[in-house]
């Protein structure tokens, strides 16, 4: 069991190094706030509209399929989850409501009041239906149909935008692209070069978490515990164990950091410089801004809340 391996979503791909990882961070950083911007108040075309194009977006920047598999299949299945889930559950709440008309009004316009006479029918006169798809208890209607995919879409939308993002982005550039993003906010004495610097220590930090994570459940596997005999309380007794044993090991590494950065001469930020890269938007960080500028475009033209299934 290799965590790092096993749950790559979030992770760093060093190689090979795509044409997404050579565009500027605060390029990409915008693009990502389109992602997460535009589909609120967008219709359902818009929003499938935005999961074809971060799968067009993978599928040209040349993922490696290992790398493309672990990512996308498993937010494609959370993803189709949510579909089915909505998809099946009910719309609303059921109330019952009485017309305000005669079910059969036009049967006793049409009939004399003396003559028992069926009531008249009249045929449907558009194809127009709500309930798609009725089943015994699984029935379809087209408000489910169209809040199950507003919500996939949302969530995938959300999560694979930012993964992908973390994907061609290395820690170091993306605090680097804030602390250009936030430097105007140091003329109202905010802290971004602490702000920063805690970013950073947390990307960081995170397979540090996983390798203790690692570690302790490989320990406990070797020792094959019969978890029937212990039973429900043994078993959380273990567990507080474990868990206990985990924070305990996570604040000796941050206590290590802390220390390996006061041997390294850092005291703070007004007496220690914290040197990040020099960004130079190149051209093609310019194609990439123009096409930002048309996605906002047609996000605004053809983006409207408009709904899916509304014929």
């Amino acid at each position: 069991m290799d965590l790092l391996r096993s749950l790559p979503i979030g992770l760093y791909l060093e190689q090979p190094v795509t044409w997404l990882h050579r565009i500027d961070p605060r390029v990409k950083l915008a693009w990502l706030l389109g992602f997460l911007l535009t589909p609120i108040a967008a219709s359902s075309l818009w929003r499938l509209a935005l999961v074809g194009v971060l799968l067009l977006l993978t599928l040209i920047a040349q993922i490696p399929w290992r790398v493309f598999r672990r990512q996308v299949g498993l937010v494609l299945a959370f993803g189709l989850l949510l579909f089915v889930v909505t998809l099946f559950a009910p719309d609303g709440v059921n109330v019952d409501s009485q017309p305000r008309l005669p079910a059969n009004e036009l049967a006793i316009l049409q009939t004399p009041p003396d003559v028992d006479a069926a009531p008249l029918i009249l045929p449907q006169p558009t194809s127009y239906r709500y309930i798609l798809f009725e089943q015994s208890f699984a029935k379809v209607t087209r408000r489910s149909l169209e809040l199950a995919i507003r919500i996939s879409t949302l969530m995938f939308t959300l999560i694979y935008s930012t993964n992908l993002y973390l994907l061609t982005t290395a820690p170091e550039e993306i605090t680097a692209g804030l602390d250009s993003l936030m430097r105007p906010l140091r003329w109202l004495k905010v802290p971004v070069t602490e702000i920063v610097l805690t970013l950073t220590l947390a990307l960081r930090f995170i397979p540090l978490v996983l390798e203790e994570v690692q570690n302790l459940v490989r320990s406990i596997r070797t020792r094959a515990i019969n978890w029937k005999k212990l039973g429900m309380r043994g078993a959380s007794q273990v567990w507080a164990t474990v868990a206990e044993r985990l924070l305990e090991n996570l604040l000796l590494r941050a206590e290590q950091t802390a220390t390996a950065m006061q041997v390294r001469g850092f005291t703070g930020s007004d007496r220690h410089h914290v040197r990040w890269h020099q960004f130079r938007l190149s051209w093609a960080d310019g194609l990439v801004l123009l096409a930002l500028a048309g996605f906002w475009t047609a996000r605004w033209i053809w983006g409207g809340a408009v709904t899916l299934i509304g014929f």
